[in-house]
């Protein structure tokens, strides 16, 4: 029997590696590669395959966005998450959002394969480096903005200004990866899984001027 899969991740040199590593599973077929959340959806939708590989954080639409979606459409469809990130907020995020495995990035070449195959067999699966996943979260969560560092409130200022990644790294004297790196913080500091969340929150904490 064919075990179909899609794979979402929006850097094409990650899911085409993937891909490929999938695709030559004996009776697994790749049915496409998309690179963002909104496609994956509706791919999924339409494709209704065994598993989607699902990248956690991606721009516009996140993977846990996208899980959700994906699960609530296509109920039987598997999601394996696929993060570089190993703190529990992500990992709850995604159990919440329907995934049923979640393998890191750097052990992915090792993990994936099995990780699938442990939630085609009805199981869950963690890349062996992290516990498990953690016990659903009760009560609010802390947006304070004093919690937040100078950098990363100027972060937060320049990217609910409409700024774009390079442009922010320029006005801040820091590389794109770096924003990167502080927008994944922001997001795991304030439990906010993108970017119209992030900017809802600078507004409401009178981090900009309302305009």
């Amino acid at each position: 029997m064919t075990v179909t899969l899609i794979v979402c991740d929006d850097h094409a040199l990650v899911r085409e590696g993937l891909a490929l590593l999938l695709s030559q599973q004996a009776d697994w077929q790749v049915l496409a590669q998309v690179g963002q959340g909104a496609e994956a959806v509706r791919l999924a939708t339409e494709l209704r395959p065994d598993v989607v590989v699902m990248d956690v954080a991606m721009p516009v639409m996140s993977g846990i966005d996208a899980a959700s979606a994906i699960r609530a459409f296509s109920p039987r469809t598997r999601i394996v998450a696929l993060s570089m990130y190993s703190d529990a907020h992500y990992l709850r995020r995604m159990r919440e959002a329907g995934a049923l495995a979640y393998v890191l990035k750097n052990e992915a070449s090792a993990d994936l394969v099995e990780a699938i195959q442990t939630v085609l067999r009805g199981g869950t699966y963690v890349s062996p480096s992290l516990a498990s996943f953690p016990p659903e979260r009760h009560g609010p969560v802390n947006r304070d903005p004093s919690l937040l560092s100078e950098r990363e409130l100027a972060v937060l200022r320049l990217m609910a200004e409409g700024k774009r990644t390079k442009e922010i790294g320029t006005a801040l004297g820091i590389s794109a990866k770096t924003v990167e790196t502080y927008r994944a913080r922001l997001m795991q500091k304030l439990e906010i899984d993108n970017l119209a969340g992030l900017v809802r929150f600078a507004l409401e904490a009178g981090l900009l001027p309302l305009h």
